[in-house]
């Protein structure tokens, strides 16, 4: 029986980039793919799977290339609660991530969220990411760089700029590389997808599509804060340092518990990852 996804309703499948090869972290990924990279001693991978596990996400699809095997023998088919799908992209040396999202195309028919594999944050700023169409977003600093928002007045994003050097005028927003997913919107990504794959655009970033269905309204994403608890993307030796000061021991530990937002927050104007109404606890058995 065919299932109507509501936004209202909790996203509980992930999507995860991991088909790189890292360059720029080399040499720490001369022997394993950058999802495996440590912070303070445990990986981008495991923190991931922790805290999709403690969200409880019953689903992840993981699109590999480089040393895909490392993944599979980390990951398995199951972690916690969590059903472990992959796809290999054999091109993972010749394409870019545009090409790793149409891969997804054919095994994810469900609201989804999207992640890609160099990223750590606090566990609790992805309680807002949990429902339908929203970009986790951070207000742009001197030193950030890549895609950036701008937002209107609702808290929607206005404008999408794949690269931040093209923005001017207003204030920015720098994506965290985080998005949810509902299906109605994925199903008008994959046409355009399906397109740019078609005209042999397989060195394209997904972002260029999201900005494009921005502009012309075919896509919608209200925005998440992550200002105010860390998180920290890793491409360099020096952000893996950066991040490693971040998530210090004694500044950061992975929880044991996970706290979910009761749905009366979906009426707030402005959703922060960081301050919520009144909540409830639930504690989950991680295992690895």
């Amino acid at each position: 029986m065919k299932h109507h996804y509501s936004k209202n309703e909790r996203v509980t499948t992930a999507l995860l980039l991991a088909a790189g090869i890292g360059s720029r972290l080399h040499p720490l990924t001369r022997n394993v793919p950058k999802c495996l990279t440590k912070v303070n001693g445990i990986s981008i991978l495991e923190r991931l799977t922790s805290t999709l596990n403690q969200h409880g996400f019953k689903r992840l699809v993981v699109i590999t290339g480089y040393l895909e095997n490392r993944i599979r023998e980390f990951l398995g088919d199951q972690v916690g609660g969590i059903k472990i799908d992959y796809i290999y992209s054999p091109l993972y040396r010749t394409t870019n991530n545009i090409y790793s999202l149409w891969m997804a195309c054919e095994v994810i028919n469900e609201p989804f969220l999207l992640l890609e594999s160099d990223l750590v944050f606090d566990e609790s700023l992805l309680d807002a990411m949990l429902y339908s169409d929203r970009i986790a977003v951070a207000k742009m600093q001197p030193w950030m760089n890549g895609s950036c928002v701008t937002i209107n007045k609702f808290q929607q994003v206005k404008t999408f700029f794949a690269d931040s050097a093209n923005a001017f005028g207003e204030i920015k927003y720098k994506t965290v590389n985080i998005y949810s997913i509902s299906l109605a919107s994925w199903h008008r990504i994959e046409k355009k997808l399906d397109q740019r794959i078609s005209e042999g655009k397989v060195n394209d970033y997904y972002e260029t599509v999201f900005a494009e269905m921005i502009a012309d309204g075919s896509l919608s994403f209200k925005i998440v804060s992550f200002d105010g608890k860390p998180w920290y993307e890793i491409d360099t030796i020096g952000d893996l340092v950066k991040a490693e000061k971040l998530f210090s021991s004694d500044n950061y530990t992975i929880p044991k518990t996970v706290t979910l937002s009761q749905p009366g927050y979906l009426n707030m104007q402005l959703i922060n990852a960081v301050t919520f109404p009144p909540k409830m606890t639930v504690t989950l058995n991680v295992t690895k």
